[in-house]
């Protein structure tokens, strides 16, 4: 029996190539599915019903980009998420068109777009998916025979992401201001959870809920922050009652320092921010009676109480002032500066090159080589490489491999509908089902995505060029050889695909946490509060971002999925000190015994040792490590830098 279980252990696939396969816990988005499902259907009505099947299936092509597009939670924001890409897209096939048919024209054409995709997708989410609308409608209208004139193509790609576009802008007068309410309201939820968790196993957990959260809720309100705070109230408003949940964040930290004899945490605090959460979310205001909350034990419920009856205050004032709260983030940057800002990120950074070079060269040899050997309806193949090469979907190696199984999967579902679904009006309730697959699947992973799209693609490739069941097997065939052209042009030539920065990102973090250490603890209580807030927020951005890079690389093959499992405690030990030094903070401002400077600079230096041993690969003898007594005031965070020196040694 124990060597039957072992042979099992042996043939199973490794954890790191798996990991993608397993569906993700997430709510189907029927609104998105009921979108889907007529924006792509609805075109293919009217081109059948006006004898154009073909300007439906690019109307319906159009749509397809849109319904992917659209990503955000704000109705402005996704005015500008499906908008701007849309138009980038209307280009790429207008560049496409022009060299359909000419031969080694096209290679050089495309190869430039790969370069300029890959480029401008390192600036940000819109500008990532305005870079792979770019290169892949540039690669469908270089592939296949569309309709002219020369602007024809463009045009009905454009009505497509605007179809998509007022459908989803059609419950925007009754529902303004719901999404980002509903948004600030989920972070106090979070944050209730948070307070829930104290004490338990799954506090680390829930932290990193909590940062997501709030860093989704601050990059939804500043996105539509204006220069001065009065043009918009609500916006105030929002942007106040986030301000102050931060305090009552910083609190729920210092509430997992209570003495065990404190006992849990009473439920009357987490209770408290779920009914501010509700009135967040139902935009309640006006004279509310203060929140009933236990009667603190020790500075750290002390503080909690506090936070949350100022929260309390906040939240139900009409016009709250914003600048009461401190502004913990400060004004974003103006447009233009912002503007200046990408284009010399774009034109400077080293990453921007790199990946524009890469994903240049994959589209340089996709198209070489099906201009040397006869590949019928050649597209597919840097479709594929445009899709698996995105450097923001995650690690290129595991996408090769789950493109490839999503496509299988998918030509499953399309094998049927191609050999079976006669043209004409039947294309209509089949694309409405397919289509209505989409948003359902695509959050459930990539692989799952992969399988709801490539059969839409297939049918609506269908409508422009008649193959029918015939363009089954050659999908697959181009599929393959896409993902063999990024896994060797994309991944094996690189050594940063096998050398990994992923020790360097961790020796960052642990060094600006040492610099957090000193900026906490180096100024008077009630000093300087406003910076602090800021650079634990960016921290805690840095963090998940790190955290993030590291979840990536744990889905690459061995060495960099090994060496990132390794350090994955690393991670989560970092940011319990940070966590650590907010809770020492907040106990000290109301009433803990204040740390000498001599055990900061200890904790500093053991942190930037820690730091450099990262980078050098050479940590010093545990020996080494300042000690401090068990009784003084950040005897608490010593302890989680040592825990932190003991995962990271050999």
């Amino acid at each position: 029996m124990a060597r039957t279980r072992l042979a099992r252990t042996r043939l199973a696939p490794p954890g790191w190539l798996t990991e993608g396969l397993r569906p993700r816990n997430a709510p189907i988005p029927r609104a998105a599915v009921a979108r889907a499902s007529v924006a792509l259907a609805a075109p293919l009505a009217v081109g059948t019903a006006t004898g154009q099947p073909g300007y439906g299936a690019l109307v319906s092509m159009g749509a397809l980009s849109g319904v992917i597009g659209d990503t955000a939670d704000a109705y402005r924001m996704r005015v500008f998420n499906i908008a701007v890409p849309q138009l980038f897209g209307a280009l790429g096939v207008l560049l496409g068109t022009q060299v359909y048919g000419s031969g080694w024209t096209a290679v050089a054409v495309l190869t430039v777009v790969a370069l300029v995709s890959g480029m401008i997708s390192s600036i940000g989410a819109v500008a990532s998916v305005s870079g792979l609308l770019l290169l892949l409608n540039a690669v469908v209208g270089a592939g296949l025979p569309l309709p002219s004139p020369w602007w024809l193509p463009p045009t009905l790609l454009l009505l497509g992401g605007l179809v998509v576009l007022a459908l989803t802008l059609l419950a925007w007068p009754l529902r303004r201001g719901t999404p980002e309410r509903a948004v600030v309201a989920d972070t106090y939820r979070t944050v209730a959870e948070l307070l829930e968790a104290t004490g338990s196993s799954t506090y680390d957990a829930k932290r990193h809920e909590l940062t997501q959260s709030l860093n989704h809720a601050y990059d939804l309100l500043l996105a539509r922050r204006a220069r001065r705070h009065g043009r918009s109230p609500t916006l105030v408003r929002l942007l106040a009652q986030l301000n102050v949940v931060i305090p009552v964040v910083e609190g729920a930290s210092a509430a997992r320092l209570r003495p065990p004899e404190f006992g849990p945490l009473p439920p009357g605090y987490p209770a408290a921010v779920r009914t501010l959460a509700e009135a967040v979310e139902l935009g309640r205001t006006g004279p509310a009676p203060p929140p009933d909350l236990p009667e603190p034990r020790g500075p750290s419920t002390r503080a909690l109480a506090e936070a949350i009856r100022h929260a309390a205050v906040v939240v139900h004032e009409a016009e709250p002032d914003a600048y009461a709260a401190d502004d913990r983030l400060g004004r974003p940057a103006g447009l233009e500066v912002r503007a200046r800002r990408a284009v010399r990120a774009l034109l400077l950074s080293g990453a921007s090159w790199r990946y524009g070079l890469r994903l240049a060269l994959c589209i340089g040899l996709a198209q070489v080589l099906v201009s040397v050997i006869a590949v019928p309806r050649s597209y597919w193949v840097a479709l594929t490489v445009t899709f698996v090469m995105k450097p923001d979907f995650g690690s290129v190696f595991s996408r090769a491999v789950l493109r490839a199984l999503g496509t299988a999967a998918g030509l499953l579902i399309a094998i049927p509908v191609l050999a079976e679904v006669p043209h004409g009006w039947w294309d209509v309730p089949v694309m409405a089902a397919l289509a209505s697959l989409i948003p359902a699947l695509s959050a459930k992973g990539y692989a799952f995505q992969t399988a709801a799209i490539t059969p839409v693609i297939l049918l609506l490739s269908d409508l422009l060029n008649h193959l029918g069941f015939h363009l089954v097997l050659p999908r697959l065939f181009d599929s393959l050889i896409g993902c063999g052209i990024s896994l060797l042009a994309g991944y094996l030539l690189w050594p940063e695909s096998w050398h990994t920065r992923i020790g360097d990102r961790l020796a960052d973090a642990v060094q600006d946490t040492a610099s957090y250490v000193s900026l906490a603890f180096t100024t008077a209580p009630g000093r300087d509060e406003p910076a602090r807030a800021r650079y634990r927020r960016r921290l805690y951005r840095d963090l998940s971002a790190v955290r993030g890079e590291f979840q990536r690389a744990l889905t690459e093959p061995p060495p960099v999925g090994a060496r990132a499992e390794a350090w994955w405690p690393l991670v989560i030990a970092v940011e319990r000190i940070v966590d650590t030094t907010t809770a020492t903070r907040v106990r000290v401002e109301h009433g803990a015994p204040v740390p000498t400077p001599a055990e900061v600079g200890a904790v500093t230096r053991e942190l930037t040792d820690l730091a450099e041993a990262l980078r050098s690969g050479v940590p010093p003898p545990p020996g080494d490590l300042a000690a401090l007594a068990p009784d003084c005031a950040l005897a608490r965070l010593h302890h989680e830098v040592h825990a932190a020196w003991s995962v990271a040694a050999p």
